[in-house]
């Protein structure tokens, strides 16, 4: 196996050169670069996720500083730091919950012991501070029976007979407590390992499950408006096609770089009806069109949208003539940041080439003033920012289609009682966003904290002692 190091510096190569295009292609190449860094992390005695924590940060801080506006590797990052988190304290909380010794009966009242641990509020809460750190010798005796509330016996052989008990038990408490420990020092890396394989695996279909949920957004007849290229659009009106839906879509070429026509001959070979329109002209066609579906770079903490250039003046003129404007985007681009963050840096210049060849510069030179002064300045930004209040709908990979597939069941019963049920539980699934497949922007900070952890929003190692 290639050493890490190495990996790690052809990887941030790549990223400086852009050699990697695409949020999906870029996400997908950064976990498996963590989970190698991971499977190579030496373990020590103590601490692992400790461990295993400072060695993504450090490796993460040079990818994240390689590219920066590629916000989906700073994301990877943070879903495994998160993931590695989550594991130890799913390890800690099991360890203890087995180390509780259930209390012994006194021999007078002649009840069984029970065999079956008790996990205390206590440990649980024990479990929780000591995320990344293993239990301490305290917190293992925490649930020691107290020998004081022992009866004692009046003959010495009883008092004797009682002391062995309370020293086997504390022995036995103490060898399952160092066992556990053994046992999560090869559990952590071998259970971090798997939960990333599960996210390389969910970067990798991103495009197919979105795709399942064209059917409830596009219906038949309709007009659907995109800009430019993305492939996650494009298999999303595909999937509805395969569904027999007939629609019609209207591509925005997206100058400079006319990626809409690239996307339109696509569409066109799979057999949908296209029309290319100029960017100049979306706001004169937008009143024919039933929906506006783009995909996006990367999602803000706020519900905000990174898009490509030309995404915020579709979003405008759809709110201007009461369009639906929907963000397709895999749970990889969403980005725990907000726009404001210091470390976010929303968009970069590309090339100048794009809109003017070189060699038309010459003809805007002063060479008059003998430093040939430049008189023409062209400005190619890459990305746009399309705030919340202009997003209607997210479309992501983490659909909640069976809690609605559930609840639609209730409409199988006519009973008044269960038609009064029902509407009680559809304006529960309004209130708390549960409408099948899409998210509110509002919703976002649930989707955060379901991915990330807020010790994790930036990406810093700790200070060494």
């Amino acid at each position: 196996m290639p050493d890490v190091h190495v990996l790690v510096n052809d990887f941030v190569v790549k990223l400086r050169k852009r050699k990697i295009e695409g949020s999906k292609a870029t996400a997908k190449q950064t976990a498996e670069l963590l989970r190698s860094v991971i499977s190579q992390q030496r373990m020590p005695h103590v601490n692992q996720a400790g461990a295993l924590i400072d060695a993504i940060k450090m490796v993460g801080e040079q990818l994240i500083a390689a590219n920066p506006v590629e916000l989906a590797v700073g994301n990877i990052v943070r879903r495994v730091l998160h993931i590695i988190r989550e594991e130890d304290l799913s390890l800690a909380t099991a360890a203890i919950g087995g180390l509780n010794l259930s209390a012994e009966s006194d021999e007078d009242d002649n009840v069984d012991r029970d065999d079956h641990p008790v996990l205390s509020a206590a440990a649980v809460a024990a479990a929780a501070r000591s995320t990344l750190r293993p239990p301490s010798l305290q917190a293992l005796l925490e649930d020691v029976p107290n020998p004081a509330a022992v009866p004692r016996s009046s003959s010495s052989g009883g008092d004797s007979e009682g002391k062995s008990k309370c020293g086997f038990m504390f022995g036995s408490y103490i060898c399952r407590a160092a066992a556990d420990k053994t046992s999560k020092s090869w559990k952590l890396k071998h259970n971090v390992i798997e939960a990333v394989n599960e996210l390389i695996q969910d970067i990798s279909t991103c495009h197919e499950q979105i795709a399942e949920q064209a059917v409830e957004h596009i219906h038949q007849n309709e007009v659907i408006l995109t800009l430019g290229n993305s492939r996650t659009v494009m298999e999303f009106l595909c999937a509805a096609k395969e569904k027999k839906r007939s629609f019609r879509v209207f591509v925005a070429e997206g100058a400079p770089r006319y990626q809409g026509h690239v996307l339109a001959k696509e569409l066109v070979a799979r057999g949908l009806q296209t029309t290319v329109i100029t960017d100049s002209a979306i706001f004169a066609m937008i009143s024919r069109v039933n929906m506006v579906i783009v995909g996006a770079h990367a999602v803000m903490a706020n519900g905000g949208v990174i898009a490509p250039i030309g995404l915020n003046m579709v979003a405008l003129a759809a709110k201007r003539h009461a369009v639906p404007f929907v963000v397709l985007a895999g749970i990889h681009k969403l980005c725990p940041l907000y726009p404001h963050n210091p470390e976010v840096l929303l968009n970069e210049l590309k090339s100048p080439s794009d809109l003017l060849d070189f060699g038309e510069f010459s003809d805007c030179m002063d060479f008059g003033s003998g430093a040939g002064s430049h008189l023409l300045h062209v400005v190619n930004p890459a990305f746009d920012y399309v705030p919340p209040k202009l997003v209607n709908l997210f479309i992501t990979d983490t659909s909640r289609s069976d809690v609605y597939l559930v609840l639609s069941n209730y409409m199988k019963i006519r009973r008044p009682a269960c038609i009064y049920l029902w509407l009680h539980l559809m304006k529960f699934v309004t209130v708390f966003d549960l409408s099948p497949g899409g998210h509110n922007p509002s919703y976002m900070y649930r989707l955060i904290a379901d991915y990330y952890s807020a010790v994790d929003l930036v990406v810093q190692r700790r200070p060494a002692s």
